[in-house]
């Protein structure tokens, strides 16, 4: 007996047989129960999906001799010669081989001509998209209009190059790639049928690599078999397609966190060396930090994942953050799209693996600007130490600004006491201008950013009965401007932090041309006395 592959045996015969179809299914199974029969179908969809296959379930369900069905018997002589290919009343015809004119005006002549011996003559015309303009043209009246026992069905993996004219007068249905999960369980049929053994990771990665497209898993599916002497594995696979294997990429990606950038790149060398891509690597490694990624997401589906969760290394899935493994998989991509112009694609992914080396360094602007606002402001977690240091450590309010120098020495020659800030105590924290200003900062910034930055750049800050003094210098005015349009709103907000009644008062410290200073919005008395001026409202 001659043998035959895989792609050929397992062919739907019927609609139960079609996978992953499940719409198009029910609603072909329904219009042939209601004998709604419709003179045109068009099927489009992805390759090895089984569009070509339904339409030549179709053809039997119209032609079996039982009847118009949903359910074909399959023995009648109808039903053999459509699954054989040998109905002379159903035609199929490749669109890419007959794309002219003349082609269609032939079946537009047979048409004439009413079917030898079944039911119905029907016309399946595979990559229909494949005709010219002229061709669909000479269609046209044919689809709309046709005897009453023809019936035409198209089939395409490129729907937008059908003409809108043919597309209107088919009834559509689009297919969809074939689900992970239930090519895995055709997979483990044909193994079983076969009686071939395999583990289910590499069926998994079969399925992965066929795309959603039935067809191609299980010719990818013979070809393993012809190698693996009916005993596929995941191992097998590895070795003989020239894939680098999770355990290795995991190795090279523990090297990587490590930092250490001599072992990484003699792994990387040891790889290639064996005679696999570049590009393979590359690939292996998107994988590993794609996987990274989800199950830093708590995604642990072996189907999405390709592996289960207990195959993953767990020091290495909290190695790195969301935003660093997000990074070195824009780094990866980045040279797999310019890898072939690489003048040497060698030097390009050492390269790369000396760059990933650095990866667990790498911070979000959002972070580093955090970082230097802390800094700047000497609150607590401004140092390097760890998170969880920080937490620990007793929280000590932020020490109040010093008022500007000048400021300061005018107070002293005038002999003027300089009043210390006099923190607010609420229940369970106390409350500094400083800190308090740092906390309206960070909450304000998530939906007014503007008004934020104005606030941040602010020169000091006074806390004196239940109202916060915000002084900006001359050359910031522009800050002092917008934090005085909505100074209401802060107001609301620092009452609601300190959970008590706070208003915010901007003021701004003025440069005179006597070399003296003015603040506005201040305590009056001492401004008065400091700068022998009246005070200017800032409203």
């Amino acid at each position: 007996m001659n043998y035959e592959v895989t792609a050929l045996k397992k062919r739907p015969q019927t609609f139960d047989d079609l996978h992953g179809q499940d719409f198009v299914v029910a609603t072909l199974k329904n219009s042939l129960d209601s004998k709604r029969i419709a003179n045109a179908y068009l099927f489009s969809g992805p390759r090895g999906v089984g569009k070509t296959s339904a339409a030549r379930i179709l053809a039997k369900a119209l032609n079996c001799e039982k009847g118009v069905t949903s359910s074909p018997c399959g023995v009648c002589s109808s039903c053999t010669e459509i699954a054989a290919g040998n109905a002379l009343d159903v035609i199929e015809i490749d669109g890419a081989s007959h794309t002219s004119v003349n082609d269609v005006r032939q079946i537009r002549d047979e048409v004439l001509f009413s079917p030898s011996s079944c039911r119905y003559k029907i016309y399946i015309i595979d990559e229909v998209h494949m005709l010219s303009n002229s061709a669909f043209n000479a269609l046209l009246k044919t689809i709309e209009e046709p005897p009453p026992y023809i019936v035409f069905i198209f089939a395409t993996t490129e729907i937008h190059k059908v003409p809108a004219t043919i597309r209107s007068r088919c009834q559509q249905f689009t297919f969809r790639l074939i689900a992970i999960d239930e090519a895995v369980k055709l997979l483990e049929a044909a193994a079983k049928e076969q009686d071939i053994s395999s583990d289910r990771e590499s069926l998994i990665w079969i399925a992965r690599e066929s795309t959603g497209s039935m067809r191609d898993a299980y010719t990818l599916f013979d070809q393993i078999v012809s190698f693996s002497d009916k005993a596929i594995s995941i191992r097998k696979i590895q070795e003989k397609l020239g894939i680098v294997g999770l355990e290795e990429t995991e190795l090279l990606v523990g090297m990587i966190a490590e930092e250490n950038v001599h072992t990484a790149l003699e792994k990387v060398n040891e790889i290639i060396e064996r005679g696999i891509s570049e590009e393979q690597v590359l690939i292996s490694l998107s994988e590993y930090f794609r996987n990274l990624l989800l199950l830093t997401h708590n995604i642990t589906k072996e189907s999405v994942l390709g592996f289960s969760r207990e195959s993953f290394n767990e020091n290495l899935i909290h190695a790195f953050s969301a935003p660093q493994i997000e990074k070195a998989l824009l780094l990866i991509f980045d040279l797999l799209r310019n890898l072939r112009f690489s003048l040497n694609q060698k030097f390009e992914v050492e390269l790369l693996v000396q760059r990933l080396c650095g990866i667990s360094r790498y911070i979000t602007q959002e972070e580093i600007l955090n970082r230097i606002d802390q800094l700047k402001r000497g609150l607590p977690g401004a140092g390097t130490g760890s998170t969880a240091q920080r937490e620990t450590t007793d929280h000590k309010p932020a020490q109040a600004r010093q008022a500007p120098d000048k400021i300061k020495q005018e107070i002293m020659d005038d002999s003027i006491p300089e009043e210390a800030e006099e923190p607010l105590h609420v229940p369970g924290m106390v409350i500094t201008s400083n800190n308090l200003l740092h906390k309206m900062t960070e909450t304000i910034g998530r939906k007014k950013l503007a008004l934020a930055s104005a606030l941040d750049k602010h020169d000091s800050s006074k806390l004196e009965n239940s109202t916060l003094l915000i002084f900006f210098k001359e050359e910031d005015r522009y800050s002092f401007d917008v934090v005085t349009k909505e100074k209401t709103v802060l107001g609301e907000l620092a009452s609601e932090i300190t959970a008590s009644k706070i208003t915010v008062k901007p003021a701004l410290i003025e440069s005179r041309a006597d070399g003296n200073s003015g603040a506005r919005h201040g305590s009056e008395d001492i401004i008065k006395k400091v700068f022998k001026g009246s005070v200017v409202d800032g409203e």
